[in-house]
């Protein structure tokens, strides 16, 4: 469960690998308690340690394809009264979640963590090859059950992403060829679960050639809407109150076919395969921006940010050469979505996130981020989102959710022995639970943001 992104380089070397994504700018006028945080992380409990095999407690297979859903009721987890009515599926205030790893770990601990934070919204990425076996139709759903389980007792809001392919049905894991395969399986997650699933989304950075089975090529985007297109009738038929999300694009300029494909060719490619055919199968693209080092409030090539300390000459250029390494890119995927006839659809910012340094080949911008830095640019991007994109005409956010990446991936690789992995220091809490900057700033901005609301 390690979702990537690219980031283009100016030398021979065509992308460097990098993780979630980016946010920041002043904190909150209200301060911060840290002291409720660190309460929670002083009830101690094991860290976490590898997956152990799933239990085996599989449910009849799906049936075939029913007919497609209409617009979703007011039913499910999410309130009818934080929607908008009609379709596409649409919030009238942004919301705000977070990415966590729930298998085998310490779930009361993370998730209470994200209730002191503030967090309503969880997502879990859900790997199809683990559950779906030995043979198609045999599901062994084992910790999944548990971790759905627990955050629903905890009454956070539950998005899954779902990847890779059991090799029976693509022996690379890339996107199935025949998307009835993951229609059978969304649909029985769907029955199994029913609205303790508030969101699914379909795949993750599907323009990756790591995501899609080693090679990907513009015309993938066509297959992947097959994909999209059956998921969303099968979810929608059961599960009718539930967001399908359209996979996110990793941020990426790149065009090679053992490499991406670049975002924007990716996403309009999908808008316009089969004359649109997608803008009635789902309900929010997701999207990924990247950050690198550079500050929320910042975007090539008309702002760009400077990077103390960074090294102007290196192969790199500190990352601020290009609109696909700032998190203000959102604004030119919401263009191509507009352009393309989908801007009735909202965006779910499903990662994004800063990281501080770190010892992952790739990632060296972490360098130029202290902590302090990674919770002002954190903060920084969830105002932007909450008071800046909103349409002109109405007023109304066009970001519906965003999930900060990520919560507790320092615990988990504190286990493996690599508490310097960079997927940890995009974390927002330390390896033995403690809070970072981040966790606190976070904590004064939501609350502040929920009472404002409420007036």
């Amino acid at each position: 469960m390690s979702p990537v992104r690219l980031r283009a380089v100016c030398t021979t070397a065509l992308l460097a690998v990098i993780l979630p994504v980016l946010a920041a700018c002043g904190g909150p006028s209200e301060t911060a308690n840290p002291t409720a945080a660190a309460t929670a992380a002083a009830t101690a409990s094991p860290q976490a340690t590898a997956a152990p095999p799933q239990a085996t407690t599989a449910p009849p297979q799906a049936t075939a394809a029913p007919p497609q859903a209409t617009a979703a009721p007011d039913t499910g987890s999410v309130s009818g009264t934080d929607l908008e009515p009609g379709f596409p599926m649409r919030f009238k205030n942004t919301q705000f979640g977070i990415v966590n790893h729930l298998y085998y770990t310490d779930r009361e601990r993370v998730l209470t963590l994200n209730s002191i934070a503030g967090f309503e919204w969880v997502r879990q990425q859900v790997v199809w090859k683990d559950i779906e076996g030995p043979n198609p139709g045999d599901y062994a759903w084992g910790e999944l059950d548990l971790i759905i389980a627990d955050v629903t007792r905890k009454n956070q809001k539950l998005l899954v992403s779902i990847v890779r392919s059991p090799a029976f049905y693509e022996p690379t894991g890339g996107m199935p060829s025949d998307p009835v395969t993951m229609g059978n399986f969304v649909e029985a997650m769907a029955t199994r679960y029913g609205d303790q699933i508030a969101a699914y989304e379909i795949w993750n950075e599907p323009n990756l050639q790591q995501e899609n089975g080693g090679r990907v090529v513009p015309e993938d985007a066509g297959t992947y809407v097959e994909l999209l297109v059956e998921s969303y009738k099968r979810i929608k038929t059961v599960s009718p109150g539930a967001f399908v999300i359209a996979a996110p694009a990793s941020s990426t300029g790149v065009n090679e076919p053992s490499a991406a494909v670049s975002d924007e060719i990716w996403y309009r490619t999908m808008y316009t395969y089969k004359d649109g055919i997608v803008k009635d199968y789902f309900d929010a693209q997701g999207v990924h921006p990247g950050g690198a080092a550079n500050p929320p409030d910042t975007l090539y090539p008309e702002n760009p940010s400077v990077i103390a300390g960074c090294v102007y000459s290196s192969p790199t250029k500190c990352w601020n050469d290009e609109p696909t390494h700032y998190f203000r890119h959102l604004e030119n995927v919401r263009r191509f979505m507009v352009e393309e006839g989908v801007g009735d659809h909202q965006m779910w910012i499903t990662e994004y996130g800063w990281s501080t340094p770190n010892n992952t080949p790739g990632y060296e911008f972490g360098n130029y981020v202290d902590e302090q830095q990674q919770a002002d640019y954190i903060i920084g991007a969830m105002r932007r989102a909450e008071e800046l994109y909103r349409d002109e005409a109405t007023g109304k956010p066009w970001i519906g959710a965003m999930f900060l990446w990520n919560m507790n991936y320092a615990v988990l690789w504190q286990s493996r022995g690599d508490p310097m992995h960079e997927q940890a220091t995009f974390g927002i809490i330390n390896n033995d639970y403690s809070p970072r900057p981040s966790f606190n700033a976070i904590q004064g901005y939501l609350a502040q943001l929920k009472q404002q609301r409420s007036q």
